[in-house]
């Protein structure tokens, strides 16, 4: 019976801990960054109203300049304080500092807070997302930050299932009016388009169409490896897209949970020798390697160039815009082609967390979950209603003021404006806000359309790497160590690849040994486990 009753007893302990009802608490110390544009904390409207509603009292001690010279000052001294700061906000903290500050016991583990009853609006949302809870969980298992992050995704567009606007960061398009005037259709294949770009170089379609100088027609002109605007959408017929030469972005994960690098496969050998072939005919722009987006643009609006990737039509081809139209993901020699997905709007746990000083962390977080109701991260992020947000739209979607508006108001610009209102701290912008309570940039919302509607029916495997699974500080000095020289040598043999042709079998061979001398193996190993610890903590 006595065992029974201890039992009984160390429950009710355990449940003071956590329990919302507690009132032991109620002002606060928050040491947060703020922006040098910001009008201030103390004062702002919507901070004041969510502190009213939780029942709490917040004193800011807020810092632009020099912030993180006066976090290292203050949290090393915390404990010895007489005015201690019960949270840390908008300081930026990495997963590193999370785990060190962790282990040390400076932060909490909020993981008994984030509840139906402490916090349950951040509950929800974790429970719809086990990928942001998987973000969060260091590899400890416990949770030191609040996540904070900007999803844009397809649910923002109202569409079923949520992908990030950067999945595919290169469209490809080309010159309709071109091919209208040479009697050829769309491309659906590389070697299709391979012989679109031999007509279009041959019979000058710069001169031809736009008058421009003999010789001024450029068939294919991208960056490479770049962002929005590289060569990288073409390899999808050979099996990927590697998109930018960065170790984690050109990782693929398959579907059954296994990681990989395209670096070193057969089919990646096979589209460097392949893509020669073009670069060589004049096919491809001989600046690929060397210019810049400015360049590339100059090109593309002067009429000069009959295939580009770019994030949209409008903005790089210019008054030819109306001219071009996107090519599909084109099928390779084997009659086949798969896109990798990117992954987008990483989430982050640095943005507020409670320390061991603070006396009632459930009254503090109470606070903090008021932060993941949609219409107060609007207003977090932009400005109050009837500041920033004046109407809604027959959606029921609230609209942005203008900057006529905010001009004859307030003086003011409506970006100025944004930045007098925002606070900075643990925001997360889901893509369902746009849909819900807010309405996205018309641009945006006509890229996720595109996305979904038309480039996503090429796309035959959504698995993608996440850009934001959680690394120990052992995995990411190893990382550190061998990252450099292994994407260096990636990147500069597949450029002499390209311009020079190759590799025969014993450049290939080396290649790989390369690699191997460079860290591949113990990188794949590392990212592997992260991987399945992230799917873990799903």
């Amino acid at each position: 019976m006595k065992k029974v009753v201890s039992l009984f007893l160390a429950a009710l302990m355990l449940m003071s801990i956590v329990s919302f009802a507690s009132a032991e608490q109620t002002e606060f110390n928050v040491l947060s960054g703020i922006s040098a544009l910001s009008g201030g904390y103390d004062s702002n409207e919507v901070l004041l109203a969510m502190q009213e509603q939780a029942g709490v009292k917040i004193t800011w001690d807020t810092w632009s300049d020099s912030l993180s010279e006066v976090v290292g000052t203050r949290i090393s001294g915390n404990a010895a304080s007489k005015n201690p700061i019960d949270a840390f906000q908008a300081c930026g903290f990495s997963n590193f500092d999370l785990m060190r500050y962790g282990a040390a016991g400076t932060f909490i583990d909020l993981t008994p807070y984030i509840t139906p009853e402490v916090m349950p609006h951040l509950a929800a949302i974790l429970e719809a997302h086990p990928e942001i809870k998987a973000a969060i969980t260091m590899s400890d298992g416990k949770i030191y930050g609040l996540p904070a992050g900007e999803q844009m995704g397809t649910a923002g567009i109202g569409r079923e299932k949520d992908y990030s606007i950067f999945s595919v960061p290169q469209f490809a398009m080309i010159n309709k009016v071109w091919l209208d005037d040479l009697g050829l259709a769309v491309p659906t294949t590389l070697d299709e388009l391979h012989d679109v770009l031999v007509a279009f170089k041959e019979n000058d379609m710069s001169a031809k169409i736009y008058g421009n100088d003999a010789g001024s027609t450029i068939p294919m002109s991208t960056g490479f490896d770049e962002w929005c605007w590289g060569q990288n959408v073409f390899y999808a017929g050979f099996g990927f897209t590697n998109w930018i030469n960065d170790v984690c972005m050109d990782l693929t994960v398959n579907q059954d949970g296994v990681v990989n690098f395209v670096s070193d496969d057969d089919n990646y050998r096979a589209a460097v020798t392949y893509f020669h072939d073009w670069y060589a005919d004049g096919l491809m722009d001989l600046e690929m390697f060397s210019q810049d987006t400015n360049q590339l643009i100059a090109k593309c609006t002067g009429g000069r160039v009959g295939v580009a990737t770019w994030w949209e039509i409008n903005e790089i081809m210019g008054p030819h815009a109306a001219d071009y139209v996107y090519l599909p993901i084109l099928n390779g020699p084997d009659g086949t082609s798969n896109v990798t997905l990117r992954t987008g709007g990483a989430i982050n746990a640095g943005q507020l967390s409670i320390t061991a000083q603070c006396k009632d962390p459930a009254k503090l977080l109470s606070f903090y979950d008021l932060w993941y109701i949609g219409e107060n991260v609007m207003q977090l992020q932009y400005g109050p209603i009837g500041v920033f947000f004046t109407e809604k739209n027959e959606k029921g979607q609230w609209q942005s003021i203008t900057d006529e508006e905010a001009r004859a108001r307030f003086n003011k610009s409506s970006g100025e404006l944004k930045s007098q209102s925002e606070v900075a701290g643990p925001k997360l912008i889901l893509s369902q806000y746009y849909n819900d309570v807010w309405e996205m940039e018309a641009r945006a919302q006509e890229r996720l359309a595109d996305t979904y509607d038309y480039w996503f029916t090429f796309v035959k495997d959504f698995s993608f790497y996440p850009q934001d699974c959680v690394f120990t500080e052992a995995e990411l000095d190893d990382i550190d160590f061998y990252r450099a020289d292994f994407e260096s040598a990636v990147k500069e043999q597949e450029a002499l690849w390209i311009k020079n042709g190759g590799p025969t079998d014993a450049e290939w061979e080396a290649y790989k040994a390369t690699l191997e001398r460079c860290g591949m193996s113990t990188l794949l190993d590392i990212y592997q486990t992260v991987y399945d610890r992230y799917v873990a903590a799903k």
